[in-house]
């Protein structure tokens, strides 16, 4: 996130972090590009009015570099006027959120966006993690080298989790994803399955982390 508000920076990060993510902040323009081209992060959320250079040009920039071409911008500003909008969607921007805002709001376009941009692994590609490996054309998953035996749906769980890595994937989503439109399922249903699993994976177990309140990541 960039913005020159301490204050707001600091209310932004503690919502994003109590919903699972990780965040860093820049101040200014030329602090957001050096951290950008260091490390791309998933989305990035960006005031217009900064002290060196403008939202809009960082913007910009970013969509010419082809490193950072295809990363989610969320513009978060003061300018409400429809027309301050339509540059900001010309430019590239992904959402336009006007302050003051809903931090709870801020949250959930942060994880729209991540699930439209979201780009797992080819359907049916092995997917090997540390000791974990699975190959879903096979049906297969080992840890260590031995063979680990899953249900169907334990199976389509590690799957789903191991093609996001460091990404949280909701309970509702989970559902959604493994379980279809089988409304007979509950919530509580994820629960039972990772607990599951996790005792089926033994030394891998660790590598599905919960994130509380909101649900399961695979770790990066």
């Amino acid at each position: 996130m960039v913005d020159d508000e301490p204050d707001l920076l600091e209310l932004v990060r503690f919502n994003l972090d109590q919903a699972g993510y990780r965040v860093d902040v820049a101040q200014s323009g030329n602090e957001a590009l050096e951290r950008l081209r260091r490390s791309r992060p998933d989305v990035l959320v960006l005031d217009l009015m900064l002290p060196d250079l403008s939202g809009e040009e960082i913007c910009r920039r970013v969509r010419a570099e082809p490193s950072l071409a295809g990363l989610p911008v969320i513009m978060l500003t003061a300018k409400a006027e429809e027309v301050d909008r339509v540059v900001g969607f010309e430019l590239g921007a992904d959402d336009y959120v006007t302050k003051p805002f809903s931090p709870r709001e801020l949250v959930l376009r942060v994880k729209a966006i991540l699930r439209r941009s979201s780009e797992p692994e080819p359907e049916g590609a092995p997917l090997e993690r540390g000791v974990l490996h699975l190959d879903p054309d096979r049906h297969r998953c080992t840890v260590d080298g031995q063979p680990v035996p899953l249900t169907a749906k334990e199976f389509q769980i590690l799957e789903a989790l191991m093609r996001r890595p460091g990404r949280v994937l909701s309970r509702e989503r989970l559902l959604d994803q493994v379980w279809g439109s089988d409304i007979s399922v509950t919530l509580r249903t994820i629960d039972t399955h990772l607990k599951r699993l996790r005792e089926k994976l033994g030394v891998a177990a660790d590598l599905i982390e919960t994130v509380r309140g909101v649900g399961y990541r695979f770790a990066e």
